[in-house]
C-alpha cells in the first residue's frame, strides 16, 4: 500500500507563500505622489530632511496667519505684569468664534491711523456703550457707575491716571489703557483725536493669553475680576453716534 503522503492542491483561498505583491495595490495616485516626493528631494540640498524643515516652517506660518503668534513686549506699558522683552502668545481666533473684546483682557492690536504705525498690547478697560470717568473720591476709575479696583495689575505707586476724562464708549469700539499708567501712551492721550482715543473691535489682531519666553516668567494671562461687578452700559449708551468727551 502505497504510504506516502500525496501532493494537495494549494487552496487558493490563500495567498502564496512569499513576500506579497503590494504594487498594484499602491495605485496611480500613490505612486505619483512618491514620485514627486522623490523629485522634490533630489532637487533640494539635504533631501528629506529639507523638505521635512520646510512643510514645518510652512505649518507654523498658517499658524501664525490664522491661529496664534508670537508678541515681543517693546515697551514697559504694561508692567509689572508684562516686561520688556517678553513673549506673550496672541490668541487670533478669540474673538473670531465668539464675543468680542472684555473688560480686563490685554489685547494686542493694530495701531495705525489711530496711535502710530505699530501693533500695541494694552489693557481693555471699556467696551462699546461704557461710561469711563477718571476718577472718583478715592482716584479709582469708574465704569457705568461703578469703581474699579486695579490694585491687581497696576504698577506699584502708579495713580489710575493723572489726566481726568469722562467718555462714554462708541458702539464697536474700545478704550484701553496701559497697566503702568505713568509709561503708557493709550486712549488718554487721544481724547482729542478723531475717534476719541477709543480703538475699532476691527483692529484688534487678537487676545494675548500667556506669556510664553523666557521660561522663568511664562505664565498664564487670565481676565482680572475687577471688572466682574461693572454693570451693563444704558441700552442708548451703546449708540454709534455718541462720542467722547472730556
Amino acid at each position: 500500500m502505497d504510504t506516502e503522503a500525496r501532493p494537495t492542491e494549494r487552496d487558493r483561498s490563500f495567498p502564496p507563500d512569499g513576500p506579497e505583491d503590494t504594487s498594484e495595490r499602491t495605485g496611480p495616485e500613490g505612486r505619483s505622489r512618491s514620485a514627486l516626493v522623490s523629485r522634490i528631494t533630489e532637487w533640494l540640498p539635504g533631501g528629506r530632511i529639507s523638505l521635512t524643515l520646510l512643510l514645518c516652517l510652512l505649518f507654523l506660518a498658517a499658524v501664525s496667519a490664522f491661529v496664534a503668534r508670537p508678541f515681543e513686549i517693546p515697551s514697559g506699558s504694561m508692567e509689572r505684569g508684562l516686561r520688556v522683552g517678553d513673549r506673550v502668545l496672541v490668541n487670533k481666533l478669540a474673538y473670531r468664534l465668539g464675543a468680542g473684546p472684555l473688560r480686563g483682557d490685554v489685547i494686542v492690536f493694530d495701531g495705525s491711523g489711530y496711535f502710530g504705525e505699530a501693533d500695541y498690547i494694552k489693557r481693555v478697560v471699556g467696551v462699546g456703550g461704557d461710561h469711563v470717568v477718571c476718577c472718583d473720591g478715592e482716584g479709582r476709575i469708574r465704569v457705568n457707575g461703578r469703581s474699579v479696583d486695579e490694585s491687581g495689575f497696576l504698577y506699584p505707586g502708579d495713580s489710575p491716571s493723572t489726566v481726568p476724562f469722562d467718555v462714554v464708549v462708541p458702539g464697536g469700539r474700545l478704550f484701553v489703557l496701559g497697566d503702568h499708567r505713568s509709561r503708557s501712551s493709550d486712549s488718554r492721550d487721544h481724547l482729542g483725536s478723531p475717534g476719541g482715543g477709543m480703538i475699532p473691535v476691527d483692529v484688534v489682531v487678537g487676545r494675548a493669553d500667556g506669556i510664553v519666553w523666557p521660561p522663568g516668567h511664562a505664565t498664564r494671562l487670565h481676565r482680572p475680576g475687577a471688572y466682574a461687578r461693572v454693570p451693563a452700559p444704558e441700552a442708548d449708551a451703546a449708540h454709534p453716534a455718541v462720542g467722547a468727551h472730556g
